[in-house]
């Protein structure tokens, strides 16, 4: 395929995969895509470690790496404040209730040796989904080989851009609405991702079929990915159709072989509905799709406190959601009803487990037949 994304990237195929797993990234970049590691969740050491391993197996073939900094945060006004300070914002109403959850559903504690692996370090560290913990994983990129540079929240911020142009490298940024996709222009970004409210993750609420034209027609030669609800070759036709250059995609790699996702939660993805998903706050601060557990149900109800913003409520739930996942394995336990993650509509047909380059092949055979089935349409 010729489009402006394969041209930029040089590739065959203008699928992008956003994933936490280095696995994931490798089979799609190998199997004609591009992968995008998500590194919010990483140590800086873990992220060397995985970028590293990703260079030397795709041996030159490009792939991305997916940042998380938001515009707006708790502390951004005063430049970013330290863990220890943040941890001290956070109201004891809120911390009795996320007690009283683990309490009611009998999670047990984390054992002596646990050796953490959450989002929050040390009381002097930098706080989670923030330019100061973003800065130095940026450094770590730019130090390797990534082709591209993506802030998933909010427009990059300006030293993170000229950083990634003074390198030689492309930035992308997602959009939920046109006008942030014109900020993202203005501030430099190279790669527009218009993610539609199906999507997992943070999302905003404007539909996939609706938001892709509109930030076409507001990015001008700025190219355009589409995102939310594409896991099958006929939503690539179709925002392709739209308008998009590609498409970008995350949740429907949460179910293959490859993917680190939690058993108990990729068993969940694979029974879902596309009605089983929520956007809710319990998780970051911030609207993030996610599977409809116990957990979302127990933040949604009208006699609880509502979830902090970000990076308060990530750094309130952070042990309570490692406590979940390390327990949740027993099966009919308390842990098991609360565990989720975070995953788009598209989960509905995700009810297979399959190889991450299947994935991607199928894409593009569905993708085909749907492109001839039209231009049949079309010779009448």
């Amino acid at each position: 395929m010729k489009t402006a994304i394969t041209e930029m990237f040089g590739i065959d195929v203008p699928i992008l995969a956003f994933t936490h797993c280095r696995d994931v990234v490798v089979a799609v970049s190998k199997a004609g895509g591009l992968g995008v590691l998500g590194a919010a969740g990483h140590s800086d050491r873990q992220l060397e470690i995985d970028i590293d391993w990703i260079e030397d197996e795709l041996d030159g073939l490009p792939y991305g790496v997916d940042l998380i900094v938001p515009a707006k945060y708790a502390g951004s006004d005063q430049g970013g404040m330290q863990l220890g300070d943040l941890v001290a914002m956070i109201p004891d109403e809120h911390r009795r209730f996320v007690d009283d959850i683990l309490t009611r559903y009998d999670v047990p504690e984390l054992p002596d040796d646990d050796g953490g692996g959450g989002l929050v370090g040390g009381a002097d560290a930098a706080a989670p989904f923030s330019a100061d913990r973003a800065d130095p994983q940026l450094e770590i990129v730019l130090a390797r080989q990534a082709a591209i540079v993506v802030n998933a929240l909010g427009p990059p911020p300006a030293h993170m851009i000229e950083r990634v142009k003074e390198e030689g490298r492309l930035v992308g940024a997602l959009a939920g609405a046109a006008q942030h996709a014109e900020r993202h222009i203005n501030a430099g970004v190279d790669v527009i991702i218009a993610q539609g409210s199906e999507a997992g993750g943070h999302t905003g609420e404007i539909g996939t079929m609706v938001l892709i034209p509109e930030i076409v027609d507001a990015c001008g030669d700025t190219p355009v990915l589409g995102a939310g609800g594409i896991g099958r070759g006929r939503q690539m036709a179709a925002a392709m159709a739209l308008g998009a250059a590609g498409v970008w995609c995350g949740s429907v790699w949460l179910t293959t072989e490859e993917a680190e996702t939690h058993p108990v939660v990729k068993q969940k993805f694979l029974e879902a509905r596309s009605s089983d998903t929520i956007r809710s706050r319990s998780r970051t601060g911030k609207h993030a799709r996610q599977l409809k557990t116990a957990w979302t149900e127990e933040w949604e109800r009208d006699d609880t406190p509502d979830p902090l913003g970000m990076p308060l409520q990530p750094i309130l739930v952070d042990e309570a959601i490692r406590r979940i996942d390390r327990a949740a394995h027993r099966e009919g336990s308390g842990a098991e009803q609360l565990a989720n993650y975070y995953v788009g509509q598209i989960v509905g047909t995700m009810n297979e487990s399959k190889s991450a380059t299947r994935v991607v092949y199928e894409m593009i055979e569905e993708f085909i037949e749907s492109v001839e089935r039209l231009n049949a349409q079309m010779r009448g």
